[in-house]
């Protein structure tokens, strides 16, 4: 006698906790913004160069995400200052990071950004006072040997141009604005994603005067192109996947969302080697695991008096 078939369980997303629903959904955020230097790059070599392409792109964002702010305009009003500051600082940090896309070396860009783990240890020690471990003095020696590593395949450990110091101080901005939004974000992924962009778009103004002029328009003939690009980039990774991380940075501690977002380092400097033939020389590759080693140090379970 065949079995009877058993119902698929329609109510599963009902049953994953949320802070499982975020990692899955950072992971898969992560792993696109590994490819987010591709329409950056297509932008820029159609005109629209240094801030101004990110700039327009966190521009056209915040019309498309608009609407979401619109109807949740009662609970932007609602929200809290430290709340409303995180997830503007946090917009404010992808900015930088945009930017320092288009002027270093993607790889090196990414790796800096994803020192967060070392600098959202220190936030909590300095910040939450909490405990400073072994095991998290061993996350910050970690980290920043790889630093120096990355950094000093060139001759020295201090960032070499704009696009270094950029990639740098956005790790820096995203871990203090994660930090904010876990523990004053009441924020929705619409209307946060919104004020995300509203950073990105202030600090992008802020920029623009002193990092490159105005272009210029694009040509009749490239125009459309450009148009194309803006509209996925400020679409597909300023709204749809930005959306994911501002909820997602709600339910995860800042060092694990770091870590789940390591999927951008193996996405980006893969598609860049293939790609912008852009790879990593070999003290650069001990440098970017020292780095990776560090952020899964950071989320390993802690032994007791560890």
């Amino acid at each position: 006698m065949p079995r009877k078939a058993t119902p698929f369980p329609l109510d599963l997303a009902s049953r994953v906790s949320p802070a499982r629903l975020a990692a899955l959904g950072i992971l898969l955020a992560g792993a696109l913004w590994g490819v987010y230097w591709y329409p950056v790059r297509r932008i820029e070599a159609l005109q629209l160069g240094g801030v101004w392409g990110s700039l327009i792109i966190a521009a056209t964002a915040c019309v498309v995400l608009s609407p979401w702010a619109l109807v949740q305009r009662r609970r932007l009003a609602r929200s809290s200052a430290l709340g409303l500051a995180s997830v503007t600082l946090g917009g404010a940090a992808f900015m930088l990071y945009s930017i320092g896309l288009v002027h270093g070396q993607v790889a090196v860009v990414i790796l800096l950004f994803y020192l967060t783990p070392v600098w959202s240890t220190l936030i909590e020690r300095l910040w939450w006072r909490w405990p400073l471990t072994g095991r998290r003095v061993a996350v910050i020696l970690v980290g920043l040997v790889g630093l120096g590593l990355v950094l000093g395949a060139n001759g020295s450990p201090l960032p070499h141009g704009i696009g270094d110091w950029l990639g740098l101080a956005s790790g820096l901005m995203w871990a203090v604005a994660s930090s904010g939004m876990r523990s004053h974000n009441t924020l929705g992924p619409g209307e946060g994603s919104f004020l995300f962009a509203i950073g990105a778009l202030v600090t992008a103004v802020l920029l623009a005067p002193f990092l490159s002029p105005w272009p210029g328009l694009p040509s009749m003939e490239t125009g459309w192109r450009v148009a194309g690009w803006i509209l996925a980039a400020a679409i597909l990774w300023w709204s749809a996947s930005l959306a994911l991380v501002v909820w997602a940075a709600g339910h995860l501690p800042p060092a694990r969302l770091g870590i789940l977002m390591m999927s951008e380092v193996l996405v980006g400097v893969f598609s860049a080697a293939l790609f912008a033939n852009e790879s990593l020389a070999w003290l650069q590759g001990l440098g970017a695991a020292l780095v990776i080693t560090a952020a899964i140090l950071e989320v390993m379970p802690a032994r007791a008096g560890a």
